[in-house]
């Protein structure tokens, strides 16, 4: 399927001027492969939160086979599990990204990540650091790498910094689909993730069954974990970009936690 174009329907939220109020739209997109990245966000091999890490190693495989038949589409992969890039020192997906992104001219200052002034607050609390386990996880840095089980291939890159807009200018890739943890902190704001690319001016989509929030259920507006990351999803499809689910390009049904009790 080597450069067929990618072609699905993107859920976004529509604000209606006579009330303020949302209603959900669907867009058709048509991406060429050859001008399209797939950014994978801190799946790292182990997390702080004894839920969030469980979660996350749910996700991997589903994220793995996506991965791979957009791989082999022709699409970019991107690794980008932040803080982790001594233990790529020598990896060549690492090497290759540092050779494209280290010979493009750059901005004298980075840039940095600002928020959308009309984005207001996230829908959820998440102040408690998110963690939804009894007693909570303490924080600290638990990661060294990504996940073993997501596959990096020697045509990858692999990168945690702004660099990457360098390096995707240089090989004309304008349209980006996000995937990774969590929904309400990284895959928003790290400077590589949404918030960055839209401001950047790249079409955005983010695969909203590949992703997980940090919030705790005890904490506004008290909602289970799994509609608490709906409510962040749809605020981003409302203040920010589109969404899809990854059955519209691997086929089967769309990603669905274990410990997703909801009524589908």
């Amino acid at each position: 399927m080597y450069g067929e174009q990618l072609a699905f329907q993107a859920r976004t939220q529509i604000e209606q001027a006579e009330n303020g109020r949302c209603t959900e739209s669907c867009l058709d997109i048509n991406w060429l492969p050859s001008e399209t990245a797939a950014i994978i966000c801190d799946m790292w091999d182990h997390h702080w939160c004894t839920g969030a890490e469980t979660r996350a190693t749910e996700l991997a495989p589903r994220m793995n086979e996506l991965v791979r038949t957009l791989r082999t589409a022709g699409v970019r992969i991107i690794h980008a599990p932040s803080d982790t890039m001594p233990f790529y020192a020598d990896h060549p997906a690492r090497l290759a990204f540092l050779a494209l992104a280290c010979h493009q001219e750059k901005s004298a200052e980075p840039l940095p990540v600002v928020r959308n002034p009309r984005e207001g607050i996230l829908p959820v609390d998440d102040s408690d650091g998110g963690c939804d386990c009894q007693p909570h996880c303490p924080e600290h840095r638990a990661w060294t790498r990504q996940m073993a089980s997501l596959t990096i291939d020697d045509e990858d890159w692999i990168t945690d910094s702004a660099d990457v807009f360098y390096a995707l200018n240089a090989c004309g890739i304008r349209n980006v689909l996000v995937m990774g943890v969590h929904t309400n902190m990284c895959i928003l704001g790290r400077p590589f993730a949404i918030r960055e690319l839209v401001r950047r001016g790249l079409n955005v989509v983010l695969v909203r069954d590949l992703t997980d929030s940090m919030y705790n259920p005890a904490m506004s507006p008290y909602v289970d974990h799994f509609t608490g990351t709906d409510l962040i999803i749809e605020h981003i499809e409302k203040y920010w970009c589109p969404t899809i689910t990854s059955d519209q390009i691997i086929g089967g049904h769309a990603f669905r936690f274990r410990g997703d009790k909801r009524q589908a």
